[in-house]
């Protein structure tokens, strides 16, 4: 590490970066703990360690680490099924463990088989998710915690649809105004910094909270009804404490006797593999961000969490990983190196020692408008060259191991040049696309886990996810060339389920859930045998061949 090339780091804006990303991870510390049924300070532990030791050990210079929303579910149920969330802490500390051997085995390949495009598409879509969660919050009351990326919500009954229709309805004036001030500061700072220059030493997000939490402490004066202090659902809330020792005192130790628990060690598996999968993901996709365009390691990436996690478990804290909202924010807001990453540990360290009190001032909906403005910026990304197969990470790699020809070998997998065997790209395309079945099927358990707890479900919805949707996929493709208004209805069933998950909250008063699933099933065959029918029926009236087919397929 080149102590000096930090420094210069530090001193010419990390640290701006580094102000960004702890005012997103601290309510996400917090909420995250919260909806973990974990202690509070337990959020704060993962953050600090994942934002100074995991940090100093990672193998990118852009990612931020700490506890992960996707782990909410995963974490809840350990706790409930152990018993004890000192238990649990056991599970976190073997998970660091497997991944750490896991980067000594240089595992940490299996990042290279997301496609890019897959990428792109994913930063797309978490940006619009950090869009339409954070509305809530900036406008109105959401009582699930900012961080929050469920579609149903568990706290309230809500889904992500109902629950902004439901901010409408209950608009809180200051929450709004505060919110929208933050969006107008952000999408006009550059502006603003050539209108007033002695501003370029703030980072905007800073100012953003400085002019939240002036406008909240106005709006106590002179108009109480829309002040937001009334109620610490719509703000920061940093536990207090009088004394560093009542903090020591208050962290939680691992039970060491639950080592004899065989659940113990299913859980850790778990954990290792989903956060590992979670680091890689976020670790693709913050590399795609990169200006520099700098390659991170993935095997040392794994080697920093698994010690990351480690000592979270050590001393009473969430399981780790590195965290896409928080590193697309460090991107965002002009972050270098990994001196951003630190800075924001280290500041979420002296806000749990010194800063509670002032801290607990800053208003929710102006940390949700940053994050509203990191969504805009992530959904607006700029579109990727162009593609080239051979020269992916992915195709490298099994050529690292394997005899390949860019040829396709006319539908066979292996072909025979001077008597040398040599693999084709069909069967370069099957492995890949078994591979990445598989690891998206691990990558969302823990969405089933939100649904069902049984076993049975979890690992058959994912087995025949894999075997069955790309064959699905073919059938209808053909289907709809056969009956060419199939896919009009398919649209009409699409249509359907999207406002009844815009709707969910309503109908749920007024139908019960038998109705729903008769109503839906009478939709579906209604729309797709419709169609058929009408496609037959159409056909004939133009008397057209039966052999006109799409033989691509």
């Amino acid at each position: 590490m080149n102590l000096n090339h930090y420094v210069k780091s530090i001193i010419s804006g990390d640290w701006k970066s580094g102000i960004a990303v702890f005012l997103v991870a601290l309510p996400l510390c917090l909420g995250i703990a919260l909806a973990s049924g974990a202690p509070l300070m337990a959020g704060l532990i993962a953050g600090i360690v994942g934002g100074i030791l995991v940090t100093l050990i990672s193998g990118s210079e852009l990612s931020v680490s700490g506890p992960a929303a996707g782990l909410t579910i995963i974490v809840a149920n350990a706790i409930i099924t152990l018993g004890s969330f000192q238990g649990f802490l056991v599970a976190v500390i073997l998970a660091g463990l497997i991944q750490v051997a896991l980067g000594a085995l240089k595992l940490g390949k299996i990042g290279s088989f997301f496609p890019s495009s897959v990428i792109r598409g994913m930063l797309v879509a978490i940006g619009i998710v950090i869009i339409l969660k954070q509305i809530p919050h900036a406008i109105g009351d959401d009582l699930d915690f900012i961080g929050e990326f469920e579609f149903f919500q568990s706290s309230d009954g809500q889904n992500t649809f109902s629950e902004i229709l439901s901010a409408f309805e209950t608009l809180k004036p200051g929450a709004f105004i505060i919110a929208f001030l933050g969006l107008l500061i952000l999408f006009s700072w550059p502006w603003i910094i050539r209108k007033i220059t002695f501003l370029t030493a703030i980072p905007a997000s800073l100012f953003v909270v400085l002019v939240g939490v002036l406008t909240n402490e106005l709006l106590k004066m002179y108009a109480q009804d829309w002040y937001l202090g009334n109620s610490q659902e719509h703000m920061v809330n940093l536990p207090i404490f009088n004394s560093i020792g009542e903090i020591a005192g208050g962290l939680a130790r691992p039970d060491w006797t639950f080592l004899t628990n065989p659940a113990i060690y299913s859980i850790a598996i778990t954990l290792a593999i989903v956060a590992s999968l979670e680091t890689l993901l976020s670790l693709e996709a913050i590399d795609s961000l990169d200006p520099l365009k700098r390659i991170s390691s993935a095997d040392r990436e794994l080697v920093a969490q698994g010690f990351g996690n480690l000592t979270s478990g050590l001393l009473g804290g969430l399981p780790i990983t590195s965290v896409i909202v928080r590193s697309s924010t460090n991107v965002y807001s002009g972050g270098k190196t990994r001196m951003s990453s630190f800075i924001h540990g280290l500041l979420l360290l002296v806000a749990v020692l010194f800063l509670p009190l002032y801290l607990n001032k800053i208003p929710l909906s102006c940390l949700a408008s940053i994050l509203l403005y990191t969504g805009y910026k992530m959904f607006g990304a700029d579109e990727e060259s162009a593609f080239d197969p051979h020269e992916s990470k992915i195709y490298k790699f099994l050529k690292s191991f394997l005899p390949l020809t860019p040829s396709d070998g006319d539908g066979k997998f292996m072909i025979r040049q001077n008597g040398k065997p040599l693999y084709t790209t069909l069967f370069v395309v099957v492995i890949l696309l078994a591979a990445i079945d598989i690891v998206f099927a691990l990558d969302s358990i823990p969405a089933v886990m939100g649904i069902s707890m049984n076993s049975l479900v979890i690992y058959t919805s994912n087995i025949f996810a894999i075997l069955g949707l790309r064959s699905l996929f073919f059938l209808l493709r053909g289907a709809v060339n056969e009956f060419e208004h199939l896919q009009k209805g398919i649209a009409l069933v699409l249509v359907f389920i999207g406002i009844k998950m815009l709707g969910e909250h309503y109908i749920n008063m007024v139908m019960s859930k038998n109705t729903q699933v008769l109503l839906s099933l009478l939709v579906i065959l209604f729309s797709i045998t419709g169609s058929i029918l009408y496609s037959i029926f159409s056909n004939k009236q133009k008397n057209l061949p039966k052999d006109l087919k799409d033989n691509s397929i």
